[in-house]
């Protein structure tokens, strides 16, 4: 009974990849005869919405589905089976029969839901496990215990499927969840997209994992809406996003833009370092006031009786303090931010010079009235504005501004700050930095970008256009009416024979011309500052500063989120520690919070161990419940950090990956380990990193190295790493 039962589920996996196999060919076909179209009927395309980026996006997705294709079923008590997998597979016949369950569907739920007390209508739910496309071991849970059919394969521990793969080696690259969603970890993953939701939960509680499914599951309920818009992850550093950079095109995803705060500022790249002083300063909320003050002192008036004076044939011209005072009152009442508001500043001045220009080129020397008329001043009024005298008059006193330079020249001077904290951030030159980001982001929402004379040229662009494609379409209707009048005899029918003019006008025709966008929505939101996302997800919430939320909220105008963390885990200076504090000046009350309570990662040995340690500065600190033991508690040892490196190749595990977490003062001087200064690889079976950068990472084995130089919430993400095995390793001697 059971070889067979084997046999069959054998069968069934063979024919949904097979049938996989066949989309793929598919997809693959129609993007291929896509690309060939593009070269001969552009326009056409558009027209159809396809293009392909569509089918690659397609074949990306099936793709990904062939490895654990099909990983479970769920058999009802009305004789209804359904296999679930990681994408949908209709049959290839007249009905397009479901063959294979996207786990995200509806009729999915009970595999992850069901229980013996609250069975959802189910008989039996199998995991299947594969090897490629080969079967390797089937799990049967019986739902119904009324049911005494057996089939051999029959599961004595109903998380056997869990604990399997949570003790499986790491790879250095997260894995996806999708077999072994727990109920709790559903019900997150599935919530409506609408508002603000918080997801809190201690280390090994796959908030991570939840945060990224509940993207792929929001991009399937939500498709329409969210491929237009595109769904933004925000991850605490680049080693964090290239760890978790493989889960959601293993889920068939990849309409999601990844990024940490520091990359979202379109043509910025962070090069440069901050203290964690200087940081914290950088990302309170007062930043936001004093760059607003700063952007104003930019806005200047010549002294009261020192009017600025520029040169001009006719006479110099006298730039007054009154009329300055005027025209920034006009341009700030007009409430646009500061280069919007420029040409209100403008063209006030401009009015004034061109009338003192006026008063002394028409004035009768008798007395009589002014001899120029409107052309006249007009004529002078154009003169005024072309002048480059005139113009570098004006931008002394309101210059036109981009966010580099402005805030380059602020931090070179801070102002509106107390000293002791405009001393910490003050810099002349040097790379941006991550916290940087957010205040360049706050300078361009302050400056504005007047891109006025951009959308003229564009203009003007689209006028040559379709002034050439009225030309041709001239010269085609004036062929045709010499060929016509040049015969002897015309066909009857030959007056019924359309023509280019005929069937599409001069814009339309200068519309085919026109060059296609078919980059992905993540691809174009990535390039645009001011893109609104459809969905933000943020990993590590909980370390984000105030300026990072308010560059944050800008792109979700929706209030669309789901934040990801722990309080207990804030390491950053300018982190904060309570949500409250963080969506209050957003949505003030209105967001809901789940809290995951269960450890899948940290064995209970290790996480009592880690939670004594922090019960010493938080005494009614409670830890999420470990669901797994190992029989293997932590080791201390005291040596010479020169005998670290030879502690961590004794202590690698065969299979997996080991961390060294060491404060970063203390790299240096572990001998015989490679200091990341590039891109972290966590795919090598050794690493050394900081606390900071070992937040959102899980490694087999740990070596955590001169605890008592951490702080509190540091040391406790250090210790929370290990899946396996963790040591504590103390200097032999004081450390410089």
């Amino acid at each position: 009974m059971s070889s067979e039962e084997l046999r069959q589920e054998q069968q069934f996996v063979s024919l949904a990849h097979e049938r996989l196999a066949q989309l793929r060919a598919e997809a693959e076909a129609a993007m291929n005869a896509t690309i060939a179209q593009v070269s001969t009927d552009r326009q056409a395309l558009v027209e159809r919405d396809v293009g392909v980026a569509e089918y690659s996006a397609t074949l990306s997705a099936l793709n990904a589905a062939d490895t654990g294709l099909c990983f479970g079923r769920i058999d009802r008590r009305d004789g209804v089976t359904y296999h679930i997998g990681r994408t949908g597979i209709r049959r290839d016949d007249a009905e397009r029969t479901p063959l294979l369950i996207d786990w995200r569907a509806r009729v999915a739920r009970p595999f992850y839901l069901a229980t013996g007390y609250e069975p959802m209508g189910l008989r039996r739910r199998r995991h299947i496990t594969t090897q490629g496309r080969t079967v390797t071991a089937l799990h049967d849970e019986i739902m119904d215990l009324a049911d005494t059919t057996r089939t051999g394969y029959e599961s004595h521990d109903a998380d056997e499927v869990l604990l399997a793969a949570l003790n499986s080696a790491r790879t250095g690259r997260m894995g996806d969840i999708v077999s072994t969603i727990q109920a709790e970890q559903d019900h997150i993953i599935r919530a409506p997209h609408r508002g603000v939701l918080v997801v809190e939960g201690g280390p090994g509680t796959g908030k991570t994992a939840v945060a990224l499914h509940r993207a792929a599951y929001l991009l399937y309920a939500n498709r329409e809406q969210l491929a237009k818009r595109a769904v933004l992850i925000v991850g605490p550093n680049p080693a964090f996003l290239g760890y978790i950079g493989e889960v959601l095109p293993s889920l068939g995803e990849t309409g999601v833009l990844l990024a940490t705060v520091g990359e979202l500022f379109p043509g910025v790249s962070v090069t440069g370092t901050d203290s964690p002083a200087a940081a914290a300063v950088k990302g309170r909320a007062d930043m936001a006031g004093a760059l607003a003050e700063a952007v104003r002192d930019r806005q200047e008036v010549p002294e009261k009786d020192a009017p600025v004076v520029i040169r001009h044939d006719d006479g110099d011209l006298l730039l007054a303090w009154d009329i300055a005072v005027e025209a920034r009152h006009k341009a700030r009442e007009s409430g646009l931010p500061h280069n919007l508001a420029r040409p209100h500043f403008v063209f006030r001045i401009i009015d004034d010079l061109t009338t003192q220009l006026a008063d002394r080129i028409g004035a009768d020397p008798y007395g009589g009235p002014n001899f120029l008329g409107p052309d006249d001043i007009a004529q002078l009024g154009k003169a005024i504005a072309a002048s480059a005298e005139v113009h570098a008059a004006i931008a002394s006193l309101w210059p036109p501004l981009t966010p580099q330079q402005f805030l380059a020249d602020y931090l070179a001077h801070p102002t509106h700050l107390p000293e002791d904290d405009a001393e910490l951030i003050r810099r002349t030159g040097g790379g941006w930095t991550a916290a940087d980001v957010p205040l360049l982001d706050e300078a361009a929402e302050l400056l504005g970008e007047d891109n006025s004379a951009a959308l003229a040229a564009a203009e003007a662009e689209r006028a040559r256009q379709i002034a050439y494609a009225q030309g041709v379409l001239d010269v085609s209707y004036a062929s045709r009416t010499y060929e016509f009048e040049d015969k002897q005899e015309i066909d009857e029918d030959a007056s019924e024979v359309l023509a280019a003019h005929d069937i599409i006008d001069a814009e339309r025709m200068a519309e085919r011309q026109e060059e296609a966008d078919h980059r992905s929505a993540a691809e174009r939101a990535a390039a645009d500052r001011t893109w609104a996302f459809g969905h933000i997800i943020v990993d590590e919430a909980q370390e984000l500063s105030a300026m990072a939320w308010r560059l944050l909220m800008r792109r979700s105008p929706t209030r669309s989120m789901t934040l990801v963390g722990d309080p207990a885990q804030t390491g950053d200076p300018a982190g904060c520690e309570s949500w409250q504090e963080i969506l209050a000046p957003y949505v003030q009350d209105r967001w809901q919070l789940a809290r995951l309570g269960v450890n899948y990662r940290t064995p209970a040995e290790i996480m009592e161990y880690a939670s004594q340690r922090r019960r010493a500065t938080d005494p009614g600190f409670e830890p999420p419940r470990s669901i797994r033991s190992t029989g293997m508690g932590p080791w201390e040892r005291t040596v010479p950090l020169g005998e670290v490196a030879w502690i961590a190749a004794e202590e690698a595990p065969e299979e997996g990956r080991l961390a060294v977490i060491a404060p970063r003062e203390l790299h240096a001087e572990l001998a015989g380990l490679e200091e990341n200064d590039g891109p972290l690889d966590l795919s090598l079976p050794v690493v050394l990193i900081d606390p900071r950068q070992a937040k959102g990472l899980e490694f087999d084995t740990v070596l955590v190295v001169d605890p008592d130089r951490m702080s509190a919430n540091d040391l406790y993400v250090a210790l929370t790493r290990a899946t396996q095995r963790l040591g504590i390793i103390r200097p032999a001697a004081a450390t410089p």
